[in-house]
């Protein structure tokens, strides 16, 4: 098998207002928030009450179903309020930052432990919370040993972070996360990466591919699928490269160092740059700084364009995202728009666009659809922007109609919503692909789990 991952299908969505290479520190935000809603399918026990003081890497709630799997502070601070929904539902923890900052020491882990003792030492640490897995993309079932373990070091989604940039100089953790994780598994540890001048480019106890392609070349679903595609009984996991360096320092000096960097882009933000800030951190420490206008109509998205979170000026980064991403918002409607041939819009059709004549030019796009919700028209667009070998419309029924063996049968296992992003992008009938593929893999998880 070869170690290359060529794709050719897909669609590059180039925008406007990629970061500058430069990093500047965030002004230190005052308040940290964690949403449980990141760790989807976690059902919450909360451990730190109101009023509770805790260091950076404290426990602040644990899994209810998974006793040993803790989520922590990433902040030293005070617990100022625990927002609650429908039926005392925990929707958000919010700390006050302390000044300076205070780490819970773990101690410095024996590189040479076992597989039980570095699988305890991460779930006590709530490193845990950054290994996910396929099926269902949720948190990994500890209790369970993956055939393999994949990582990307590539984002091709619009604005993405350059990963190659971001992790320059962090390879001694990256080495010590990859080679814990590496016990982990009784088979390899897959790394894809965009060039041979990645920084996890040579990492050892892992296998090295290097990945080709348009979006969504740098999934790590798409990895997956070419590579060691997921059946009934079997489960791979996955983490985020950015998430490396937090388990690798972890490991290293004993501290639960939730600093990341993140990239603020899109078209309305004055001077695209990355910032030096924290897990949670609120946005408006970044966003309205030589970013947007305050009385602009924009966007503001945690994560890219085509599958992160809306949220509002006073939101939090989420707690798996390295990308701040705003555009105009696309609440203005273009009369008889559909019947004129347009040179400042995307499409695959070469219909009524011409993006087709000019692929490397940058577009400065904004939220609109387009178009109103409509059934399923059988165009066979799908096909042209999905690389996996799945049938992405009949996946997308199946779940609608909720037949668990066609969802089966069809490679439900192996998918996450992040893999309909484009289908969803292209869809003329403006179905919500992403929605559709996480309800269809809660019932999978519910109903055979």
């Amino acid at each position: 098998m070869s170690k290359d991952i060529k794709i050719k299908k897909g669609l590059d969505i180039k925008l406007v207002g990629e970061a500058d290479k430069t990093v500047e520190q965030a002004i230190i935000s005052n308040f940290c928030t964690i949403r449980p809603e990141d760790f989807h399918s976690v059902i919450p026990k909360l451990i730190a009450k109101e009023g509770t003081r805790v260091k950076a890497g404290d426990i602040l709630f644990h899994n209810k179903d998974v006793e040993a799997m803790k989520f922590v502070s990433p902040v030293s601070g005070e617990i100022i309020e625990v927002q609650r929904g429908p039926r005392r539902r925990i929707d958000a923890i919010k700390i006050q930052a302390d000044k300076p900052q205070s780490h819970k020491d773990f101690g410095k882990f024996d590189m040479n432990s076992d597989a039980a003792t570095t699988k305890a030492h991460l779930l006590a640490s709530g490193c845990w919370a950054f290994i996910k897995q396929r099926p269902y993309d949720v948190i990994a079932n500890p209790e369970k040993s993956p055939k393999a373990i994949f990582i990307s070091g590539i984002s091709t989604a619009p604005l993405a972070a350059d990963l190659d940039f971001v992790l320059t100089g962090k390879e001694e953790a990256l080495q010590a996360a990859v080679s814990a994780l590496s016990k982990l598994t009784e088979g390899q540890v897959h790394i894809g990466v965009g060039s041979n001048n990645s920084p996890l480019a040579n990492m050892n106890d892992a296998t090295i591919h290097n990945v080709s392609g348009p979006h969504p070349a740098g999934n790590v679903g798409t990895h997956i699928n070419k590579l060691d595609p997921v059946n009934k009984g079997e489960t791979v996991w996955t983490v985020n490269a950015q998430d490396l360096v937090i388990i690798g320092e972890l490991l290293l000096t004993g501290k639960f160092n939730a600093e990341r960097i993140v990239a603020l882009a899109g078209s309305s933000v004055k001077k695209p740059r990355y910032f030096k800030t924290i897990i949670g951190s609120e946005v408006a420490t970044m966003v309205y700084d030589n970013g947007v206008d305050k009385d602009g109509n924009d966007r503001i998205i945690s994560g890219n364009v085509l599958s992160g979170k809306q949220l509002k000026p006073d939101g939090s980064l989420g707690f798996y995202d390295n990308l701040i991403s705003i555009i105009p918002e696309g609440d203005d409607y273009e009369f008889f728009g559909w019947n004129k041939p347009v040179f400042n819009k995307i499409s695959t059709s070469r219909a009524l666009t011409f993006s087709w004549l000019n692929p490397n030019k940058k577009y400065a796009l904004n939220t609109n659809t387009n178009g109103e919700h409509r059934a399923f028209v059988v165009t066979g667009s799908y096909e042209k922007v999905f690389p996996l070998d799945i049938y992405p419309m009949q996946i997308l029924k199946a779940c609608k109609y909720e037949d668990l063996d066609e969802m089966e049968a069809l490679g439900m296992y192996e998918v996450a919503p992040e893999d309909f992003a484009l289908t969803e992008f292209i869809c003329v009938s403006k179905q919500p692909h992403q929605d559709i593929i996480r309800k269809g893999l809660d019932l999978m998880l519910k109903e055979i789990g």
